[in-house]
Order: structure tokens, then C-alpha cells, then sequence
């Protein structure tokens, strides 16, 4: 088993994220420029190293195993790191060229999307030999990866207590939403506003893990979260049972969220308001490119 990682540990483990990111040893080939018998060879060296089966290969097609999904998002991690730390690196010598990564909260509206993909291609004409690595995180992931140094931004609404180790940049647009349920939910008749009687914690609700907007919402009426998700997405599909309500953005309802039987429920009285930002933290160098990519997403952001 991996007690120290070294150097040659490093060079089999970008042989396995390129074809973990690949899905295949045939289709890492000209990414590696390596022929299939050594990449074939570097895979059972690195697996015989870390005493653990990463890939399945054969007839059936190439397939990872449990313990090398965990090793490849745990080396995409690393690499991340390495790409950042060179990248930061090279601003102290006034060197802006590399890879940025940023980071997007999953269920962004799509005009914001619309903003960030504006922002990338303005940031790359500007600055030719600049590259970037996009990804999406859940909510509750947003902290850890601005601070962790595995991206240089994130994109993300944050509602908690924000801490002095993050940086926070206004787009200056927000998230819009409100509670909803299904049409079948007892709820679902009460579009415009509650009646007195009706008391929203003698209902189940779901909340969204980490997110304290999207679990307590009103002034006066508190919601009952009796299961949590990772995500507006799988909030969605728990809504859409009929068993629960939950708080979804606008722009994610949107027409489909009438075909899907979707209702808002209690009017403005529980509508929510996320404000969105790009966020890095402390020990990012905010060199020039990333404040110009930091300007292009707000300004796309607020014109759509």
C-alpha cells in the first residue's frame, strides 16, 4: 500500500486520470502519445502501488471500479492543485499564461451560464496563451474548493456567515425562486396566498444541504424539512412526488415546470432571493486575468 507519493506515483497517476477522463485506454492514446501495451502496463503498476483494482478492461469495455471513481476525483484534486499553484506562480513574474479553473454551483440561471461563457471567451482573446478548466460543484462544495486552492473562482450564491478567509465579488443579479409543489399536493390550491389556518409545518418539506434559505423561508411560517438534497435538481424530483414542498429558482421551473405539474405555493410571502458572486479565496492571486474575467462575468451578467 501508498505510504509517500513520489515522483514516478505522480506520472502513473496522470496516465489514469487521462483515461479515467478518456473512458477508455484506446481513446487516451494520442492524449497520452503512448501506445496501449505501456499504458496498459502503467495502469498495473499504479494499481499494484495503491494495493487497490482502479479499471475493469476487456471484452465488456473499459468500466472503473468504485475505489477508482474515489482515486480519480481524488487526483483531479491534485492536479488541480499543481495546475493553480503554477499558475500562481507564474503571475509573480508577471507571466499571465496557463490554465484557470473555475468553478460553477450547479442549477446557475442559464443567462448566467450565458455570462460566464461571454466572460471566458473575452478573458482568452485578451490574454492568448490563457486556458480554462470549468467544472460544476454542489452548493455545499463551493467553500471548500475556493479555499482548498482547487480553483481560482467560483461562481456560486452563498447565504451563510461569510468567512475572512473568502473574497467576495458582487455580479449584481441574484437567483429569484419560491416555493413550490406539485398539483396533486393538498397545497397546490393555494397559489396566490395561505389561508390562516393552514400552517406550512404540518407539511413535509425537503431542504437543500447546507443552503439555510432554501430550508427556512417566511416570516411568520416555518417550513418542516423532514429529508435533505444535494441539489435545486434533486429538490426538484423530490417536489415532483406530490409528497413534498420545496423551494426551487424561477428560471428552473420556468414552462417546462407547468408541464411537469409544478405550483407555486403562498405567493410572495415565500419567494427567496439568492444574490450571486465570484468568489476565490485569500491565497489566490487575484493577478490580472482573473480580475478581467471577474469584470466581463458581472458586466455579461448584468446586461442579459
Amino acid at each position: 500500500m501508498l505510504n509517500r507519493l513520489q515522483e514516478s506515483d505522480i506520472k502513473l497517476l496522470r496516465v489514469f486520470y487521462a483515461v479515467a477522463s478518456c473512458n477508455g485506454f484506446t481513446a487516451a492514446e494520442p492524449v497520452l502519445r503512448m501506445q496501449r501495451p505501456n499504458i496498459s502496463a502503467a495502469i498495473k503498476k499504479l494499481e499494484e502501488r495503491l494495493d487497490l483494482v482502479l479499471c475493469h478492461r476487456g471484452r465488456g469495455g473499459f468500466q472503473m471500479t468504485k475505489e477508482g471513481e474515489v482515486v480519480f476525483q481524488e487526483t483531479k484534486r491534485i492536479f488541480n492543485s499543481f495546475d493553480n499553484f503554477v499558475f500562481n506562480l507564474k503571475s509573480l513574474h508577471d507571466d499571465f499564461s496557463g490554465h484557470i479553473t473555475l468553478v460553477m454551483m450547479a442549477n446557475l440561471p442559464d443567462a448566467l451560464i450565458l455570462a460566464i461563457s461571454k466572460a471566458v471567451k473575452s478573458t482568452m482573446q485578451k490574454f492568448e496563451d490563457i486556458h480554462f478548466n470549468i467544472q460544476t460543484r454542489l452548493y455545499n462544495e463551493v467553500e471548500h474548493v475556493a479555499l482548498s486552492g482547487e480553483c481560482h473562482l467560483v461562481v456560486s450564491s452563498y447565504d451563510m456567515v461569510k468567512p475572512e478567509s473568502l473574497v467576495f465579488h458582487s455580479l449584481g443579479v441574484s437567483n429569484m425562486g419560491r416555493l413550490y409543489c406539485h398539483e396533486s399536493h393538498p397545497l397546490a390550491k393555494y397559489q396566490d396566498a395561505l389561508p390562516e389556518k393552514v400552517r406550512l409545518e404540518d407539511y413535509s418539506s425537503i431542504g437543500i444541504t447546507g443552503m439555510s434559505s432554501a430550508n427556512y423561508i417566511g416570516e411568520n411560517q416555518r417550513m418542516a424539512i423532514h429529508t435533505f438534497s444535494d441539489s435545486f435538481e434533486s429538490c426538484l424530483s423530490a417536489v415532483l412526488t406530490g409528497n413534498y414542498l420545496g423551494l426551487l429558482p424561477d428560471n428552473m421551473v420556468g414552462e417546462r415546470g407547468k408541464a411537469l405539474g409544478l405550483v407555486p405555493v403562498g405567493g410572495k410571502e415565500f419567494e427567496f432571493k439568492h444574490e450571486l458572486f465570484a468568489i476565490n479565496g485569500k491565497n489566490t492571486i487575484l493577478n490580472p486575468v482573473l480580475k478581467h474575467c471577474v469584470r466581463e462575468i458581472a458586466y455579461f451578467a448584468q446586461q442579459g
